[in-house]
């Protein structure tokens, strides 16, 4: 189809986000649904969640939305603004006026200005590709989460826009075909210049059970330490059209970053939906140092971008780990920006801004200390030379708001600390495995590590529990101690179970190498110093008990040591 016809076809369709049905959510009794966008605002008392086809698509449209709520509402400018839109039901009905007065920047089919693409953008020879560019779900080369390989012929508009919002904010890096009018084309290509900005994030948001309260919860105030929010800061849609190419400019605040142009992209189509897309390099972002502006992620210190940068502080995103759960690394979340003793040194990570803003509204008295939260995390795992997504992390840890007030830090610290009692009891029950295995003359590796995935595996869920409970102690120490008591139990338990697996050959034993000499290694040894190691580490379940003996600990560590 020439580009003429085309736009002829154009001028006769119109898809208008704003009231026709594109966002699937899920509502309160658990229907799914579709909805405008002016409907979730409307509806969002009645919804429970956004639901995108991906996990990243839900974070990116969440994004979207919150992007909405701060233009619409003019802020929130401070916490007595925020308590004004908490307290009204109707806090939301400033949108539908908002949107109605640019409407015409939410036509995806719009010839002018269409939402989130480039009018007219076209290569040199007028190529129309798969949309597998924008498709996540389907990326180049092997199946993802879906059943649509090897491409994806069509997509009616509804998906065609959540896929063009994923794609501004998770895009893929690698080699693009140059547009027409990129300076930045050589050749016909345009060189990598990184993934979409969220993608270089380890997304983090507060959720609540209806998503008036999600968006509230997330929707930080201008005056929160630590966050830069200009006064000219503005969406993609009340900005200037975006032309082919990129633009060098440092982002404004939240509306700029939740909508932060990183490609340029032209959908195709025709009366019965999207058959293919023109995808490039938009604006770049470096995502260095952005800590006063993107609120949704926790940061950590680089000592080695410092150094060759030969810059005094650098901050990077810290993403997420597919392979810990969420709730391990809980202290990235809660833990104070400034370590114990309020040390002159920066600190080496930085917690989640949209999670600072939360404690403020509990140290303000805005939020009970035993409100539910549920801080969820949402992000990809790019591989080979990020040109590729091979994972996408989503989880979740639902805490008390007192874990993250910053004046009463005793929950907090608690809640830190148990997960490394955990690591301490899987480490001793891995350490029970590897002596198995060494007693009976096996490979290590092997059963170190599924115990220690067994493990944690059987600790999760009692940890969830108990720290959705704490703030109901009075006492969160009290509460440490018989969570140390429960990783003991949850230890022995399987450690029973290792032991009965062992077999005649860890039974009968073997003569091993230590750093004392020789050592006659049996399951009755590698046993008794397990318990051992539980005992120094969690405390004795019975404190009556006679303590494990001095020597026989020191040999447990020695010889632990020696084989791990």
């Amino acid at each position: 189809m020439s580009d003429s016809n085309q736009s002829n076809r154009d001028d006769k369709l119109s898809f208008d986000l704003t009231t026709q049905p594109w966002i699937p959510v899920l509502r309160i009794n658990g229907e799914q649904d579709k909805l405008s966008l002016r409907q979730v605002f409307e509806q969002s008392s009645e919804l429970r969640r956004v639901v995108g086809d991906l996990p990243t698509q839900e974070f990116a449209l969440v994004r979207l939305l919150l992007a909405v709520a701060h233009d619409a509402l003019g802020g929130p400018a401070d916490i007595d603004d925020w308590s004004d839109l908490w307290g009204d039901e109707q806090c939301f009905a400033p949108v539908g006026p908002y949107l109605d007065a640019h409407v015409g920047r939410f036509d995806l089919l719009d010839t002018r200005a269409p939402f989130f693409q480039t009018a007219g953008l076209r290569t040199a020879k007028d190529e129309v590709f798969s949309l597998n560019r924008i498709v996540a779900d389907v990326p180049n080369g092997e199946p993802f989460f879906s059943a649509r390989m090897p491409t994806v012929d069509r997509l009616a508009f509804a998906e065609a826009a959540r896929w063009v919002v994923h794609a501004h904010a998770y895009d893929t890096s690698g080699i693009k075909t140059g547009v027409e009018g990129d300076k930045r084309a050589k050749g016909g290509k345009v060189y990598p210049l990184g993934v979409g900005w969220a993608g270089n994030l380890g997304g983090v948001f507060v959720e609540r059970p209806t998503l008036r309260e999600t968006l509230l919860l997330n929707l930080v105030a201008a005056d929160t330490t630590g966050v830069r929010i200009d006064e000219q800061d503005a969406p993609a849609w009340r900005r200037d059209p975006c032309g082919p190419g990129g633009a060098e400019r440092a982002p404004s605040g939240v509306r700029d970053l939740y909508t932060w142009q990183t490609r340029r992209l032209r959908l195709h189509f025709d009366e019965q939906g999207v058959y293919g897309v023109v995808l490039g390099y938009g604006d770049p972002l470096s995502s260095r140092n952005r800590h006063d502006r993107e609120p949704m992620t926790a940061w950590r210190r680089s000592p080695a971008q410092e150094k060759k940068l030969r810059e005094s502080l650098v901050y990077l995103p810290r993403d997420h780990d597919p392979e810990r759960a969420a709730w391990r690394g809980i202290a990235s979340l809660i833990a104070d920006a400034l370590p114990s003793g309020q040390s002159s040194e920066p600190p080496s990570s930085l917690r989640p801004t949209v999670l600072e803003w939360v404690a403020r509204l509990v140290s303000d008295g805005q939020l009970e200390p035993g409100f539910l939260v549920r801080a969820r995390v949402i992000g990809p795992k790019y591989g080979t030379q990020q040109s590729v997504i091979d994972e996408v992390v989503d989880d979740s840890v639902s805490m008390a708001v007192v874990l993250l007030h910053q004046q009463d830090r005793r929950y907090a610290e608690q809640a830190i600390a148990a997960v490394q009692d955990a690591d301490r009891g899987v480490m001793a029950v891995g350490d029970l495995a590897t002596n198995l295995a060494r007693a009976a003359g096996a490979e290590t590796d092997g059963p170190r590590a599924a115990a220690r995935d067994r493990a944690y595996g059987l600790i999760e869920a009692p940890y969830r529990a108990w720290l959705r409970d704490l703030a109901k102690a009075e006492d969160p120490y009290e509460q440490r101690m018989a969570w140390q008591r429960q990783v003991h139990e949850i230890a022995v338990e399987l450690g029973g179970r290792l032991m009965t697996a062992a077999g005649a050959g860890a039974w009968q034993g073997r003569v091993i190498a230590t750093k004392k000499g020789t050592e006659w290694l049996n399951s009755a040894l590698a046993d008794k110093w397990f318990h051992s190691a539980l005992d120094r580490e969690l405390g004795r379940p019975d404190p009556s008990a006679p303590p494990t003996d001095t020597d026989e600990q020191q040999d447990s560590e020695t010889t632990v040591k020696a084989l791990a």
